[in-house]
């Protein structure tokens, strides 16, 4: 199946350091475009899964799990019509943050892979600019009065102090000895804490994960399907998904099904 032999091939790509960054950007989307779809298509999962080596198959797994919590976790929410006030920027590049995840845990305990995993979820890495409609905000997405606590007088939209606010409030919920409370209590979903820690097992064992998942696009679900929103889209009010798709710039939506 190609798809199966596309997820080795784009693995191998993803780890090799003689890649061009031209093949890690396209090996890191056509990665996530894979576990998008798999993780919604259990007949073909199961028939990928069968062709993945051992060395790969927790890796695999992994993200699947991730792909269909987090996905359950937003249909619970409900699925918009419309697409969002968001800002679309690049994200501090990889080796920043991952200067600042290590610092993070230096200070605290809590695993950069961790931080690394919740700055993932919540906004891709910063890439994602916006408040949640819960009013969450900056590159951990910490509602203000959460902020006020553990954000030590910092910016809540600058990436180090954001990653440094998120491990003294991990910290403060004794991560150290009941990880998966603690990360309930940042988000309150078992399908959240399950798909941090999906991700963080997976950037933990392969540090060259992290940088494929820091070369993932965003998409949005809607009720049109996935709806890919590019660098430099900004939209300063949320707008029905027809309006937007009609554009010429807009890429086909993906089916959620």
């Amino acid at each position: 199946m190609q798809i199966a032999d596309d997820l080795v091939d784009d693995d191998r790509t993803l780890r090799d350091p003689s890649s061009s960054e031209a093949a890690r950007a396209a090996a890191a989307q056509r990665q996530q475009a894979a576990y998008r779809m798999l993780g919604r298509d259990l007949d073909r999962e199961s028939i990928v899964r069968t062709r993945m080596p051992p060395g790969l198959l927790e890796c695999y797994d992994r993200n699947i799990d991730a792909r269909r919590n987090l996905a359950a976790l937003g249909q619970s929410s409900g699925i918009r019509d419309t697409v969002p006030a968001w800002r679309i920027v690049t994200p501090a590049p990889a080796d920043e943050l991952l200067a600042h995840y290590r610092e993070a845990e230096a200070a605290t305990g809590v695993p950069w892979a961790h931080l690394a995993a919740i700055n993932f979820i919540e906004t891709g890495f910063g890439r994602i600019e916006g408040t949640s409609t819960a009013g969450a905000q900056g590159p951990m997405q910490f509602m203000p009065t959460t902020w006020a606590e553990y954000g030590a007088g910092g910016d809540i939209h600058a990436p180090r102090d954001a990653i440094m606010a998120a491990a003294r409030f991990l910290a403060a919920q004794g991560f150290t000895a009941d990880r998966d409370n603690a990360l309930f209590r940042y988000n309150n979903s078992d399908r959240y804490v399950r798909a941090v820690n999906d991700y963080a097992a997976v950037m933990d064992s392969d540090p060259a994960a992290f940088r494929g998942y820091h070369r993932w696009q965003v998409y949005y679900v809607t009720t049109a399907g996935d709806v890919l929103l590019p660098l430099g889209y900004s939209e300063t009010a949320p707008i029905p998904v027809a309006e937007y798709l009609a554009r010429p710039s807009a890429s086909p939506p993906r089916p959620t099904r």
